[in-house]
Protein backbone atom coordinates (compact mmCIF):
# COMPACT_ATOMS: atom_id res chain seq x y z
CA UNK A 1 0.00 0.00 0.00
CA UNK A 2 1.04 3.64 -1.13
CA UNK A 3 1.73 5.78 1.94
CA UNK A 4 2.23 9.52 1.27
CA UNK A 5 3.55 10.85 4.95
CA UNK A 6 3.50 14.49 4.59
CA UNK A 7 5.45 16.59 7.39
CA UNK A 8 4.83 20.22 8.40
CA UNK A 9 7.19 22.26 11.45
CA UNK A 10 4.15 23.92 13.72
CA UNK A 11 4.74 25.44 16.29
CA UNK A 12 2.80 23.18 19.52
CA UNK A 13 -0.13 24.56 20.73
CA UNK A 14 0.91 27.09 23.79
CA UNK A 15 -2.09 25.43 26.11
CA UNK A 16 -3.27 21.98 26.56
CA UNK A 17 -6.70 21.68 25.04
CA UNK A 18 -7.87 18.69 23.67
CA UNK A 19 -9.27 19.99 20.09
CA UNK A 20 -6.22 22.20 19.52
CA UNK A 21 -4.26 19.76 20.07
CA UNK A 22 -5.52 17.21 17.80
CA UNK A 23 -5.63 20.05 15.37
CA UNK A 24 -2.14 20.75 15.24
CA UNK A 25 -1.32 16.85 14.72
CA UNK A 26 -3.63 17.07 11.74
CA UNK A 27 -2.20 20.19 10.26
CA UNK A 28 1.52 18.70 11.29
CA UNK A 29 0.73 15.69 8.89
CA UNK A 30 -0.91 18.02 6.41
CA UNK A 31 -3.81 16.34 6.91
CA UNK A 32 -6.58 19.74 7.52
CA UNK A 33 -5.16 22.18 5.46
CA UNK A 34 -5.75 23.54 1.96
CA UNK A 35 -9.48 23.29 1.10
CA UNK A 36 -10.59 21.75 4.44
CA UNK A 37 -11.99 25.38 5.36
CA UNK A 38 -14.28 23.51 7.82
CA UNK A 39 -11.20 21.60 9.39
CA UNK A 40 -13.49 18.55 8.85
CA UNK A 41 -10.56 16.18 9.11
CA UNK A 42 -9.83 17.35 12.82
CA UNK A 43 -13.39 16.95 13.33
CA UNK A 44 -13.77 13.53 12.04
CA UNK A 45 -10.48 12.93 14.42
CA UNK A 46 -12.28 14.28 17.17
CA UNK A 47 -15.27 12.02 17.07
CA UNK A 48 -13.10 8.69 15.81
CA UNK A 49 -11.36 9.04 19.18
CA UNK A 50 -14.26 9.50 20.81
CA UNK A 51 -16.26 6.61 19.32
CA UNK A 52 -13.07 4.62 20.06
CA UNK A 53 -12.85 5.51 23.36
CA UNK A 54 -16.52 4.40 23.76
CA UNK A 55 -16.79 0.98 21.53
CA UNK A 56 -13.86 0.34 18.98
CA UNK A 57 -15.80 -2.40 17.51
CA UNK A 58 -18.57 -0.06 15.75
CA UNK A 59 -16.43 2.74 14.16
CA UNK A 60 -17.22 3.37 10.64
CA UNK A 61 -17.75 6.57 8.83
CA UNK A 62 -21.24 6.39 7.95
CA UNK A 63 -21.46 6.41 11.75
CA UNK A 64 -18.89 9.62 12.09
CA UNK A 65 -21.29 11.29 8.87
CA UNK A 66 -24.40 10.67 11.16
CA UNK A 67 -22.44 12.48 14.61
CA UNK A 68 -20.99 15.07 12.53
CA UNK A 69 -24.13 15.51 10.35
CA UNK A 70 -22.29 15.16 6.60
CA UNK A 71 -22.16 13.27 3.99
CA UNK A 72 -20.65 9.76 4.25
CA UNK A 73 -18.52 10.86 1.02
CA UNK A 74 -17.16 13.62 2.88
CA UNK A 75 -16.06 11.59 5.76
CA UNK A 76 -14.85 8.59 3.17
CA UNK A 77 -12.78 11.56 1.22
CA UNK A 78 -11.26 12.51 5.19
CA UNK A 79 -10.79 8.94 6.14
CA UNK A 80 -8.66 7.61 2.79
CA UNK A 81 -6.22 10.57 3.43
CA UNK A 82 -6.06 9.21 7.44
CA UNK A 83 -5.41 6.12 5.63
CA UNK A 84 -3.08 6.72 2.80
CA UNK A 85 -0.90 8.77 6.01
CA UNK A 86 -0.78 5.56 7.79
CA UNK A 87 -2.90 7.07 10.59
CA UNK A 88 -5.85 4.58 10.24
CA UNK A 89 -6.68 1.23 8.59
CA UNK A 90 -10.02 -0.02 7.71
CA UNK A 91 -11.04 -3.48 8.58
CA UNK A 92 -14.48 -5.30 7.30
CA UNK A 93 -16.09 -1.42 6.87
CA UNK A 94 -14.63 -0.68 10.34
CA UNK A 95 -12.10 1.89 11.34
CA UNK A 96 -8.97 1.66 13.76
CA UNK A 97 -5.82 3.25 15.40
CA UNK A 98 -2.78 1.98 13.79
CA UNK A 99 -1.76 -0.23 17.05
CA UNK A 100 -4.82 1.26 18.84
CA UNK A 101 -3.77 4.86 20.34
CA UNK A 102 -3.19 7.70 18.56
CA UNK A 103 0.67 7.52 19.83
CA UNK A 104 0.87 4.33 18.74
CA UNK A 105 -0.53 5.14 15.27
CA UNK A 106 2.64 8.09 15.25
CA UNK A 107 4.80 5.49 15.84
CA UNK A 108 3.78 3.40 13.28
CA UNK A 109 3.95 6.09 10.47
CA UNK A 110 7.32 7.06 12.08
CA UNK A 111 8.51 3.53 11.19
CA UNK A 112 6.82 4.00 7.30
CA UNK A 113 9.13 7.37 7.13
CA UNK A 114 12.29 5.17 8.02
CA UNK A 115 11.70 2.68 6.03
CA UNK A 116 10.56 5.36 2.78
CA UNK A 117 14.16 6.82 3.19
CA UNK A 118 15.80 3.75 3.85
CA UNK A 119 14.84 2.60 0.34
CA UNK A 120 15.41 6.08 -0.74
CA UNK A 121 19.06 5.89 0.48
CA UNK A 122 19.55 2.65 -1.16
CA UNK A 123 18.82 3.58 -4.52
CA UNK A 124 20.41 6.84 -4.32
CA UNK A 125 23.60 4.84 -3.83
CA UNK A 126 22.97 2.72 -6.48
CA UNK A 127 22.52 6.01 -8.71
CA UNK A 128 25.75 7.87 -7.27
CA UNK A 129 27.91 4.64 -8.16
CA UNK A 130 26.38 4.31 -11.54
CA UNK A 131 26.64 7.78 -12.43
CA UNK A 132 30.69 7.69 -10.84
CA UNK A 133 29.46 10.30 -7.51
CA UNK A 134 31.64 9.34 -4.33
CA UNK A 135 30.31 9.71 -0.82
CA UNK A 136 32.14 12.40 1.32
Amino acid sequence: MARQILLIKLEKPREKKLEQDIHWLCNSFGLSSGRDTENLATKIVIDLLQQISEDEERVSSDKIADSLEVTPSRVNHHVRNLINAGLLYRERRRLHLRGGSLKAAVQEMRKDSERIFDELEEIAEEIDNQVGLKNR
